[in-house]
């Protein structure tokens, strides 16, 4: 991959065979990539934790029933402390980055007290934690097939459920995931 390409805005679908429990069978967008390394959050493994349980410990009360209700996602291994919330429309919050001109990532708290006061942005998943690779991390990866990737789709991160995004990526690539075997071959 040249320096000039970019993996910012990609889907990256965990092949069938690897076995970091961080990142077994995860779908992962990838939101900063550059020569120093790369960035993501995992979309599609929800926590045993709720949103209100998450708004109750930042202090932030008057969410209603059906935000309370809202699944936290496993953002990924590094600074699982640490929360984000990934959104459309991008809006204007105090640590936005800015994926696409309509999907941002924020850090901040006061997207999610927007939230609670009913408040944009529309579509949200909340999330504790990222992915993060160091230079050529992620490159050498994807040679070595760890993963497949896709142009990031919103409809996926949005209006699938989080069960399904994994697989409903790879059918996008035109693959199923359950033909792919562990074993390699050697001709």
């Amino acid at each position: 991959m040249a320096l000039t390409d970019t993996l910012s805005n990609q889907l990256l679908i965990a092949m069938p065979q690897l076995a970091d429990p961080n990142f077994t069978r995860t779908l992962t967008l990838i939101c900063e990539h550059s020569a120093e390394g790369a960035m993501g959050v995992i979309v599609n493994r929800t926590l045993d934790l709720r949103l209100g349980e998450l708004l109750q410990h930042m202090q932030i009360e008057g969410a209603s029933d059906a935000l309370r209700d809202h699944p936290v996602y496993y953002g990924g291994p590094v600074e699982p402390e640490r929360g984000f919330v990934l959104h459309r429309p991008i809006g204007e919050w105090d640590t936005t980055i800015a994926v696409t001109p309509t999907l941002g990532l924020t850090a901040s708290r006061d997207i999610l007290a927007a939230m609670v006061s009913g408040e944009l942005p529309r579509d949200a998943l909340v999330m504790l934690g990222y992915a993060g690779w160091g230079p050529g991390q992620l490159e050498e990866e994807l040679t070595g097939n760890a993963w497949l990737t896709l142009p990031a789709e919103e409809s996926i991160l949005f209006e699938t459920t989080a069960e399904q995004r994994w697989q409903a990526a790879a059918r996008r690539l035109g693959v199923d995931l359950n033909l792919f075997t562990g074993d390699v071959g050697h001709a």
